[in-house]
C-alpha cells in the first residue's frame, strides 16, 4: 500500500522527466560535452607533435647546422604555439581560438620547411633516428588532421542544435548561456607546399661531427 502511494506521488514527476527527455532537453549539454571531448583530442595531438620537435631539431642540427634560420624558426614557432593557453572555454572564444589555430598553423609551415631540408643532406636522409622521428611526425600530422575533422563535425552538429527547432527553445531559455563552438578553417598557406632552397649547401666545417643516432 505504501509503495502504491509512493508511486502515485512520483507518477507526475516521472512523467515530466520522460516528457522532457523526449523533447530534447538533454541534447544541448550532451553535444556540448561531445564537442569538448573532441577539442581535448585536438589539443592532445598538437601536444604530441610539440613533444617530438626538440629531438627532431637536435637531429637535423647534427647534420645541417648551417640551416640555422630554419632551426631557429621551428624552435620559436614551437615556443609560441605551446605558450598559447587554452582550455574547454577556448572553443567558444573566437579570439583565443584563432590565436591558438594561427600559432599551430605557423608551426606546421616551418615544420614543412624543416622536413624538406633532408633532400639536401643524404646522410641525414638515411639517419635511423631522423627516419624514426619523421615517421612519428607524419603519423602525428595525420592524427591532427583527423582530430580537427572530427572536432569540426561535432562542433557543427552542436552549433546546428543551438539554432534549430525545437532545440532552439531550450537554447534560448534553459541553456541561454551556451555559445556556438568555433571551427577550424583551412589557411591559405595550407593550400600550397612549403618552399625551400635546393641550391647546394655550404660545406660543413672540417671538425663538424654528425649527431649520433639514438
Amino acid at each position: 500500500m505504501q509503495m502504491l502511494r509512493t508511486l502515485t506521488r512520483l507518477g507526475p514527476v516521472l512523467a515530466a522527466a520522460i516528457l522532457l527527455s523526449a523533447c530534447g532537453i538533454n541534447t544541448i549539454p550532451t553535444q556540448d560535452e561531445a564537442t569538448k571531448t573532441a577539442w581535448a583530442e585536438v589539443q592532445n595531438q598538437y601536444q604530441r607533435r610539440a613533444d617530438l620537435i626538440p629531438n627532431l631539431v637536435a637531429t637535423v642540427k647534427g647534420y645541417a647546422a648551417q640551416e640555422k634560420s630554419v632551426l631557429v624558426e621551428v624552435t620559436e614557432a614551437r615556443a609560441s604555439a605551446t605558450q598559447v593557453k587554452v582550455d574547454a572555454s577556448t572553443i567558444t572564444d573566437p579570439a583565443q581560438f584563432q590565436q591558438y589555430a594561427a600559432a599551430q598553423d605557423k608551426l606546421s609551415g616551418v615544420l614543412g620547411r624543416l622536413m624538406m631540408i633532408q633532400e639536401n643532406y643524404p646522410e641525414l636522409k638515411s639517419n635511423q633516428n631522423f627516419l624514426a622521428l619523421q615517421s612519428q611526425l607524419e603519423g602525428t600530422e595525420n592524427r591532427i588532421a583527423i582530430a580537427r575533422r572530427d572536432y569540426n563535425a561535432t562542433a557543427q552538429t552542436y552549433n546546428t542544435t543551438l539554432r534549430t527547432f525545437p532545440s532552439i527553445l531550450w537554447a534560448k531559455t534553459v541553456y541561454s548561456g551556451q555559445k556556438p563552438a568555433q571551427l577550424f578553417q583551412a589557411t591559405a598557406s595550407a593550400q600550397s607546399a612549403p618552399s625551400v632552397d635546393f641550391s647546394a649547401p655550404p660545406a660543413p666545417a672540417a671538425n663538424a661531427q654528425p649527431a649520433p643516432a639514438n
